[in-house]
């Protein structure tokens, strides 16, 4: 092997070494105070098998057929997700950008020149033409000797994650707010089938009303006929403005599996999700869970990272150049050994004075990364305050359930019995308005709690991470 091609192999194998140390903090994950359990536990039980806790396909425990037709598409079409997607293919990008800055930039040049002039009066000859040319390899790479580039690529692995984050928890975010959107559709159906009910009982009540009166077996005044008229029409009213609620909700479910509005008809349910009991595990868990817990954990990585690249720029930059190739002219023979150049070079910049520059930059940094860690410790203690209201909600909401199921039974019974007793003659029919008036108030007062209670459970299993970990995380190479 030449000269020339040993130095510029020699080159090459040194950008494959170890080079230099790396200035600026080491990354190590502040503490968080974490509770060894939930304070709401204890009055919170949980009446299903373990098999019910949180997992992939979280919304299964609902047992919808919609749900489970609609939430994976979530991932796939949501508009919201897919650009949490490309930033995060963005991120990943910038690592191997930041990568490449390890290793030399090499590269290959040729020309070839074809020129004539005229021929010499003295030696009596004509115009002649000389073709030349070279071929060169070239290189050139800056060592990391003080660790900047490794740290901008620990910077841009740990953001890429918390990119990679970011898109878990706006998955989750969104398949959370279809699974509310569903919840409410389906109560909003049910209300309907609630108030079609009050209509017919309305229009039973104006019948007996009208008959009582049309027969004279008891004294029924006007009045009796408007109060039982006017109940069914606002009934009516009610029940039309329930449609309105309810096409929203299914246009609200179209946008969030990226279709149009127009595309999509959700045929009117009896059916109503099913209540799953969640499992909360224990509080030290929940770091694991929460991808938005994670995103800020990367973030505070990366802002680590990002000290670094700044103290290292206080460091002077080494630069070393090579080159090897052939000159020859004429062409002719343009390969051959006797034509064979080469050239290293080494350059060698530092600041010495930048008014403060530099120092700035390192307190910018630092601050950053302060800024970051407190960001963290406060998504963490979000996260425990979520999970706690989420608890305490759904125990006080089973036993406001349990009272109005009692109170919903004895409001049918009261109905019935107000109704017997006017048609009896033994009461006005203001009794029987009353009575209905407090039947459907603790009906609808029972199925905006059942509403209350799938919507706490949702919360709960996306305040858990749902089926997310931080195992899921890559490490972008």
């Amino acid at each position: 092997m030449s000269g020339g091609k040993c130095r510029f192999g020699w080159l090459l194998t040194a950008a494959m070494l170890p080079a230099g140390c790396m200035v600026g903090p080491d990354y190590h994950r502040p503490a968080v105070p974490v509770a060894p359990e939930y304070k709401e536990l204890a009055g919170w039980t949980a009446a299903a098998p373990a098999d019910a806790a949180p997992k992939g396909d979280w919304w299964t425990d609902f047992h919808d057929e919609l749900l489970d037709q609609l939430e994976p598409l979530v991932a796939i079409s949501n508009q919201t997700v897919r650009q949490d997607y490309f930033n995060y293919e963005a991120a990943l990008a910038e690592v191997k950008l930041a990568q490449s800055e390890l290793f030399p930039t090499i590269g290959l040049t040729g020309s070839a020149t074809r020129s004539g002039g005229a021929g010499s009066a003295t030696t009596n000859r004509g115009s002649h033409v000389v073709n030349a040319g070279s071929l060169e390899a070239t290189a050139s790479w800056t060592p990391d000797l003080w660790g900047q580039v490794r740290r901008l690529i620990e910077e841009n692995k740990a953001t890429a994650q918390a990119d990679e984050a970011t898109l878990a928890n706006a998955t989750l975010s969104e398949q959370s707010l279809l699974a509310t959107t569903v919840i409410e559709l389906r109560l909003a159906d049910a209300n309907i089938d609630l108030e079609q009910a009050t209509v017919a009982a309305y229009r039973a009540s104006l019948a007996v009303t009208e008959a009582q009166g049309a027969s004279g077996i008891t004294a029924t005044p006007p009045l009796a006929v408007i109060t039982a008229r006017v109940a069914l029409e606002t009934a009516q009213a009610s029940l039309i403005s329930l449609g309105v609620a309810r096409a929203q909700y299914v246009h609200a479910i179209a946008v969030l599996v990226g279709k149009n509005p127009e595309d999509l008809d959700i045929p009117h349910s009896r059916s109503v999700p099913a209540l799953p009991a969640v499992p909360a595990g224990v509080p030290s868990t929940l770091l694991q869970r929460r991808p938005d817990i994670a995103a800020a954990e990367r973030t505070m990585a990366a802002q680590n990272a990002a000290v670094g690249v700044a103290v290292a720029a206080y460091y002077p930059t080494l630069s070393l150049s090579a080159a090897a190739g052939f000159s020859q002219s004429p062409l002719d023979g343009l390969l051959h050994a006797a034509n064979h150049v080469w050239s290293l070079g080494a350059s060698a910049s530092e600041t010495l004075i930048d008014f403060g520059y530099r120092h700035a930059q390192v307190l910018a940094a630092k601050a950053a990364y302060e800024g970051a860690v407190a960001s963290y410790r406060s998504t963490v203690l979000n996260a425990f305050q979520d999970v706690e209201n989420d608890l305490s909600n759904l125990t006080i909401l089973a036993d406001e359930a349990q009272a109005l199921e009692v109170a919903v039974a004895d409001a049918k019974r009261g109905t019935q019995i107000a109704l017997d007793e006017y048609q009896a003659g033994t009461v006005d029919y203001t009794a029987v308005a009353a009575a209905q008036e407090t039947q459907l108030a603790d009906q609808q007062n029972a199925l905006s709690v059942e509403q209350s209670r799938l919507l706490d459970a949702v919360a709960l299993i996306t305040d858990l991470g749902g089926g997310w970990s931080t195992s899921r995380l890559h490490d972008p190479n």
